[in-house]
């Protein structure tokens, strides 16, 4: 242990601790702020010499992922690691928890890092998702084709705010599209007449306790989450069955951390899950300002084996994304009385580039 002094498994991560975070972006900044209000240390393992989270953590490591001397030496300086981000490879992760607890594990990294085995393990768990179809090479494109059409053909890996996506009308365009992905195992994703995207966040502790927030309303603009508004106004039968899912979800991963579930609300009431999360998420920036326990605290409390806090909200909230230069408005947004602003201090704005959020509050009108 860092900290000089032995821990006996299953008890709670004592401050002045180290957790150490796999992934330098936004994610990880907010969380090792977080650690930090708490009495930890985190040490922050990236590629990136410039990465955000590095700017607020107490020791970095700058290497590519790949690189498993740089893994031990890392695994070897914390009590604890998580991860911000699914694109770590889950070979190196292995490596790490060679030496020290993983959480959430390797088996969870596994699953949500690949929508083929992703899929798989929600179909094996009863939970309903779009048709789909796997592609892995071009001889399945013909089988893939019977789930009908339009469709959306993404990778299987590394896709992320709409990147390795292609929408596909018609079967004769599919040949085309999987050429466009770079010919990458993929999946072919049927489309859904949803009546609305909802998200629920939930955190598991390490004795299986979970805690979700309310679930809430997203809405995406070319791909990427947009604005996320706390609460959703889903019935409350719909609310508490999704609410439901995150935990089944959570437990058949055996998760330690916190998992983001994104799903579709059909307009005959259905709830389909698209994707899962093993870490914070975008769609749960609002919790900052308007829980006493923001879902970056959470998940602290969950890795390090902390009593985990009480999720419920003091306001309503907006979420809104700032991409690119819409960053630039952050002083008018200073002066907006009931607006929150983050800004991720990145060194450089790109179109598509999360730059900030900014959280509007406003009055609880419901429990």
């Amino acid at each position: 242990m860092t900290n000089g002094t032995s821990r006996t498994p299953g008890t709670p991560l004592p401050p002045g601790s180290t957790i150490g975070i796999l992934g330098g972006g936004q994610l990880g900044q907010m969380a090792a702020l977080a650690a930090a209000a708490l009495g930890y240390r985190c040490h922050v393992f990236s590629p990136d010499a410039d990465a955000p989270a590095k700017e607020v953590s107490a020791a970095q490591t700058t290497a590519p992922y790949e690189d498993r001397d740089a893994a031990r030496a890392f695994a070897d300086a914390v009590d604890v690691v998580t991860f911000e981000f699914e694109n770590v490879p889950d070979e190196t992760l292995a490596v790490i928890a060679e030496a020290v607890p993983v959480r959430p594990s390797v088996d969870a990294l596994h699953i949500s890092q690949d929508r083929v085995i992703e899929k798989t393990f929600l179909a094996d768990n009863g939970i309903g998702t779009a048709p789909w179809a796997p592609v892995a090479t071009a001889t399945d494109l013909d089988a893939a084709a019977a789930i009908g059409f339009p469709a959306i053909l993404k990778t299987a890996r590394f896709g992320y705010d709409g990147k390795g996506q292609v929408r596909v009308n018609a079967a004769g365009d599919l040949a085309a599209a999987w050429t466009e992905i770079g010919k990458a195992p993929a999946v072919l994703e049927g489309f859904v007449d949803f009546e609305r995207e909802i998200s629920v966040i939930v955190a598991r502790s390490p004795g299986g306790a979970t805690r979700s927030y309310v679930p809430v309303d997203n809405v995406h603009r070319d791909h990427i989450l947009f604005t996320t508004t706390a609460p959703s106004t889903i019935a409350a039968d719909i609310a508490g069955k999704a609410q439901g899912i995150a935990d089944r979800i959570a437990g058949a991963l055996d998760l330690i951390g916190l998992l983001a579930v994104e799903m579709f609300i059909t307009r005959d009431g259905d709830i389909l899950v698209n994707e899962i999360a093993p870490r914070p998420h975008n769609s749960g920036h609002w919790t900052m300002d308007a829980c006493a326990v923001s879902q970056f605290e959470q998940f602290i409390r969950a890795v390090a084996g902390l009593p985990l806090g009480d999720p419920a909200r003091h306001s309503d909230a907006v979420m809104i994304n700032l991409i690119g230069d819409e960053a630039d408005q952050w002083l008018d947004l200073m002066k907006e009385d009931g607006a929150c602003l983050h800004l991720y201090g990145k060194a450089e704005s790109r179109p598509g580039r999360k730059m900030g959020h900014v959280n509007r509050l406003s009055p609880l009108l419901s429990p």
